[in-house]
């Protein structure tokens, strides 16, 4: 097997490692504690390419391809993991228009995701009752003369209040995911409402709020795809939206490894550095090696889905380890600082907040579970 990176990987990687460390890690602990959204930083990343990273050149994107957008998250979350995020979300939507959108559709939403006008995208799926039962959902859309009325309430929608245009699923049909469709709402919507901000445990510099629908409507375009089949455009969003977040799972994990590897080295105790005890060896060694094998799987699951093969098993098989290895893996790192890991002033306190959302969102660790464990059964 060939690990080389291609000379485009390369650059799109050092593009974010440079960009990461210049830009977005001297103020990442100010945005956590100021909550406040990195409008500058996103407008600068999308005239890097890194807001389309996998879209087509003619909508403004880069064209790098999968494998290189899962190594810029790893850059990116290494340094603000809300950056990268939202980044993320803003990717995933700019890849479905472009995959399930008409012409025209692409033309009026994509080239501004890429170059930065849309500080955002969103991805608006989950409702206040339902989050891994997607197919539970209770928003409804109907039609009429004009195009479609959208009723019902979405929740946790990452970027929504700044996103220029979100993806948001809807039923338009029978119970079940049958009836489900996908269309896209743009920001300034009669009818669509924006709730509070949430104040949350980590990603604290990523916007997270309700959208709520009261008979907001929709032009006749806005329906994503055919009627009553966007449940499939969800998963097929989900399946390569966990190798974004297993990847900003990872890119959190390494920041935690180095900042451990750091505090090991300088600070003293029994007489001797914390590295020298083979006790916070072995955890340093088991981080290692656990961060190293999650990159392995993700980037296969990248690949898989780059050459335009089956990738569910391999991109849920991804997420799951990547992230609950990076939790073990800034719960050791947590654990080497002691008593100042404790304390904002270092950076791991962020690290472990920021990354414990990992195995929740994009499909919990149970969700993934279960997609593996079909696959297997299905043989």
């Amino acid at each position: 097997m060939d690990f080389e990176l291609s000379e485009t990987q390369k650059l799109i990687q050092q593009t974010a490692r440079d960009f990461a460390a210049k830009e977005l890690a001297p103020g990442a602990s100010a945005r956590d504690a100021e909550s406040r959204f990195p409008f500058a930083e996103l407008k600068k990343m999308a005239e890097l390419g890194l807001m389309g990273i996998n879209v087509p050149e003619k909508f403004g994107g880069v064209e790098a391809g999968v494998v290189a957008y899962a190594l810029a998250m790893m850059e990116i979350s290494r340094a603000c993991a809300s950056t990268a995020v939202t980044m993320a979300v803003t990717n995933m939507a700019a890849e479905i228009i472009c995959y399930f959108g008409s012409e025209e559709q692409k033309q009026t939403h994509v080239p501004l995701i890429t170059n930065g006008e849309y500080p955002a995208a969103a991805f608006a799926l989950t409702e206040p009752q339902c989050g891994s039962d997607a197919s539970s959902l209770q928003a409804s859309a109907r039609r009429t003369d004009r195009g479609w009325v959208l009723n019902g309430t979405k929740q946790f929608i990452t970027s929504g209040a700044h996103a220029g245009v979100s993806v948001c699923w809807a039923r338009t049909g029978e119970a079940g995911a049958h009836g489900i469709s996908a269309f896209l709402v743009s920001k300034d919507t009669p009818g669509m409402t924006v709730g509070p901000k949430e104040d949350k445990m980590g990603l604290r510099a990523s916007n997270t709020v309700s959208l709520i629908f009261e008979d907001a409507e929709l032009p006749a375009d806005a329906l994503l795809g055919e009627e009553n089949h966007g449940f499939k455009i969800a998963m097929t969003a989900l399946d390569g939206g966990r190798i974004g977040v297993a990847s900003q799972a990872t890119g959190i994990a390494q920041a935690a490894l180095d900042e451990a590897v750091n505090y090991a080295r300088d600070r003293k105790s029994f007489g001797k550095t914390l590295g020298e005890h083979q006790a916070i060896q072995w955890m340093l060694a088991d981080s290692a090696t656990e961060l190293d094998a999650a990159r392995l799987l993700i980037l296969r699951a990248a690949h898989l889905k780059q050459k335009k093969t089956a990738f569910t098993r391999e991109a849920s098989m991804a997420k799951l380890y990547a992230t609950e290895a990076a939790n073990r893996i800034c719960g050791r790192c947590f654990q080497i600082h002691g008593g100042y890991g404790y304390i904002k002033e270092y950076p791991i306190e962020r690290l472990v907040r920021d990354c414990r959302v990992t195995t929740i969102y994009e499909g919990t660790s149970e969700i993934q579970r279960l997609v593996i464990a079909r696959l297997l059964l299905r043989g």
